[in-house]
């Protein structure tokens, strides 16, 4: 039977078929809906993990255990999990372990371009990139037979278009795959010095084993159409250029890039006039190329940065540009913004004003950099806002330290921020954090963490209180706070940063797109009290616009109905009054 499926359920779909029994993952655009996918069978156990070094931690002991088991997140969710990806490289696993990581070329929804290639060649774990859904599939069955054939973990490596692209999927059964015996084995699974440096010695070996099973194992695949240009590309390189090329080139498609060929790679370039690598987004391939005296093209006709596509493609090595199509207008640009009704623009409104220097973390609340907030000064990785907040106080001093917050989601909070909210009250710091607890992890599309009180499935289950946790770990101020409440939340903020000692606020209110959030009727405006002020935009509400020669050629307010959730942060900020619920007027 066949299925249209996404890149992301496809992997599921394998991990089903492959027999798998526990996956733990944090997540991570654009990897989340795997697990998500895979918490549909009733077959596997499924949960969300508090970060990915956990998660992945959670498989490879499972792997220990004699499970097959899996986690999946995306690029700088690896850079997280790598402490016990370069150790577990060395082990070796049990029942086969899968690691997924999606890369996100062209940064769609992440701080950085990053290429995971370079964590599989570091810590020296194989590494397959599947090029459609029916290959993360299969991909995803061979990497558990390969990692219990040649003993380690498996790296998947996904795209944002491999992940979100759909194509068709071969489906099979489950496989019967029994638990297999644990053997207690201290020489191999305790990586003290002595027991590491024979590991090396196997890491080695084994490399060399897996190197030369994929050099006629088929995994790598040639194509051989007009052999005057021949291509080196995996994953969705392939694809933009077979649909570039068409049959005017011959390819050499990798599905291993970790460990490299060399034989089969050098057979193809004397197959072919010129070879050009392309390739996503390091000159990896191509450095490896030249390492073994394969003459090819690349990074010299190809960016460094961005994601490619069919047209870069075909322009970078035919010279050919498909015409292009004039708009006669400019179109404005349309940057995401936070919801309407959203609890994180209450507390962007009250802090203005302030003056402050605001430490910023990943997640929604990020868009809050953005104008017409501009109420965040940083952002760099999960939890670097408080930890990063201690460093900019230290630096500069507490009178800077009363003039400075950091803002981080529960979900993020939880992941990486408890540690550096530690450090603060250890080292006897005087910052102010702030908590937007909405209850949900709302950037990746509201899965559950270990704030809100619910396992991946809707389960209820043991919640984080952050109250009582920040008190545990030595901060005696916390405070809690409804950021729609403008006035309550400012005075909250400038009481403890007059504290001088460290203090946690929560701002905690739902996310509003929650089903289980009830909101109040839509807000109007009374055009006659309206005096084209535009005070109400100040919020970046995108149920607000000004538009009109009413009121002295200055335009007139209005409120979309199908839009607004009643939050009153417009009307708390209209000067006249002119902003109400319709039963007010």
């Amino acid at each position: 039977m066949k299925s249209l499926m996404l890149g992301n359920e496809a992997v599921a779909r394998g991990l089903f078929e492959a027999g798998v029994t526990v996956v733990s993952s944090y997540p991570g655009t654009p990897s989340t809906e795997i697990t998500e996918y895979a918490a549909k069978y009733d077959e596997i156990y499924c949960e969300w993990a508090p970060n990915e070094k956990v998660a992945f931690e959670v498989a490879f002991g499972a792997a220990t255990g004699g499970a097959r088991s899996f986690c999946g997140m995306k690029h700088v969710g690896l850079n997280v999990a790598a402490d016990p990806l370069y150790t577990a490289s060395y082990i070796g696993v049990n029942g086969g372990m899968v690691c997924a990581v999606a890369d996100d070329p062209g940064m769609h929804s992440s701080q950085n371009e990053q290429d995971s290639r370079h964590h599989a060649i570091a810590s020296k774990t194989p590494m397959l990139e599947p090029s459609d859904s029916a290959e993360c599939l299969e991909y995803t069955r061979l990497a558990f037979e390969l990692s219990e054939k040649f003993d380690v973990p498996f790296l998947l490596r996904l795209s944002t278009r491999i992940s979100h692209g759909r194509s068709l999927v071969e489906l099979s059964p489950r496989a019967d795959y029994a638990l297999k015996e644990y053997k207690k084995d201290i020489m191999k699974n305790v990586m003290m010095p002595a027991m590491a440096r024979g590991r090396h010695a196997v890491v080695e070996k084994r490399t060399e084993a897996i190197r030369q099973w994929a050099e006629t194992s088929g995994i790598n695949r040639v194509e051989y159409n007009d052999k005057s240009i021949g291509i080196i590309c995996a994953g969705t390189t392939y694809q933009y250029a077979r649909e570039a090329l068409g049959e005017r080139a011959s390819y050499f498609k990798l599905g291993m890039v970790n460990p490299l060929p060399v034989d089969s790679l050098k057979e193809f370039a004397r197959s072919v006039d010129k070879v050009y690598v392309v390739e996503e987004l390091d000159d990896i391939i191509e450095t490896h190329c030249r390492k073994h005296g394969i003459k090819v093209i690349g990074k010299e006709i190809f960016s460094l940065c961005g994601e490619f596509s069919q047209s870069v493609v075909r322009e970078a090595i035919l010279g050919e540009r498909l015409p292009e199509v004039e708009f006669g207008r400019t179109i404005p640009p349309r940057p995401p913004v936070l919801c309407t009704g959203c609890p994180h623009r209450g507390l962007f409104v009250a802090l203005r004003g302030l003056k402050l220097y605001v430490s910023g973390d990943i997640g929604c609340y990020t868009l809050g950099a953005q104008e017409p907030l501009s109420m965040m000064d940083t952002c760099v990785c999960m939890g670097a806002s408080v930890s990063g907040l201690h460093g900019f106080n230290t630096a500069r001093g507490r009178e800077q330290a009363k003039k400075s917050v950091a803002v981080i989601g529960d979900s993020t909070f939880i992941h990486s921020g408890i540690t550096g909210l530690i450090n603060i009250a250890y080292n006897k710091g005087i910052s102010t954090v702030i908590v937007l607890d909405n209850s949900i992890t709302g950037m990746t599309g509201h899965q559950n963490n270990p704030a809100n009180g619910l396992t991946i499935k809707g389960d209820p289950t043991a919640a984080v209180d952050l109250e009582a946790l920040a008190r545990a770990v030595g901060i005696n101020r916390v405070a809690v706070v409804d950021p729609f409440d403008l006035e309550a939340t400012r005075k909250a903020v400038e009481t403890e940063l007059a504290s001088e000692e460290p203090s946690l606020i929560i701002a905690r209110r739902p996310c509003a797109l929650l089903k289980t959030v009830r909101h109040k009727p839509a807000m109007v405006v009374d055009t006659e009290k309206c005096t084209g002020c535009k005070s109400c935009l100040k919020a970046g509400c995108p149920a607000i616009s000004v538009s009109g020669e009413a009121n002295r050629g200055r335009g007139s307010a209005s409120i979309d109905k199908n839009l607004c959730v009643g939050c009153e942060i417009c009307a708390r900020l209209c000067p006249f009054g002119a902003i109400g619920f319709e039963e007010d007027e």
